[in-house]
């Protein structure tokens, strides 16, 4: 749901019940198919919709941590320092870029 036709309509139902027409997309979980590496095809694809002048979009959620994946609990076992126990998320250096190409598209729309 975060394809231009998606972001529009629900643009548009929420203006026609005369609420603000500002979202916040999840590029995670379903828009990544619970892959966190395709949080960056969803960054891209919000990008190019800030570009050719989409105002509804108004931020973003990242599934992010300290470092990339997750890992299991598991008694006995220590754990890796900054990295996820539940879902699997970004390394902060792969958000920090992915932050950077969305200032830059605000930034170009003049949003």
């Amino acid at each position: 749901n975060y394809g231009s036709e998606a972001v529009h309509d629900a643009a548009v139902a929420l203006a026609a019940r005369d609420l603000p027409a500002s979202l916040i997309v999840d590029c995670s979980h379903g828009n990544s198919d619970k892959d966190y590496r395709r949080q960056a095809q969803v960054i891209s694809s919000l990008c190019e919709q800030l570009e050719q002048g989409q105002r509804a979009i108004r931020g973003v959620m990242l599934e992010s941590h300290l470092v990339a994946g997750n890992q299991p609990v598991e008694p006995g076992r220590p754990l890796t320092y900054g990295q996820s126990i539940t879902d699997a998320c970004l390394a902060l250096d792969d958000t920090a870029v992915l932050l950077e190409l969305l200032a830059a598209a605000v930034r170009k729309a003049a949003l």
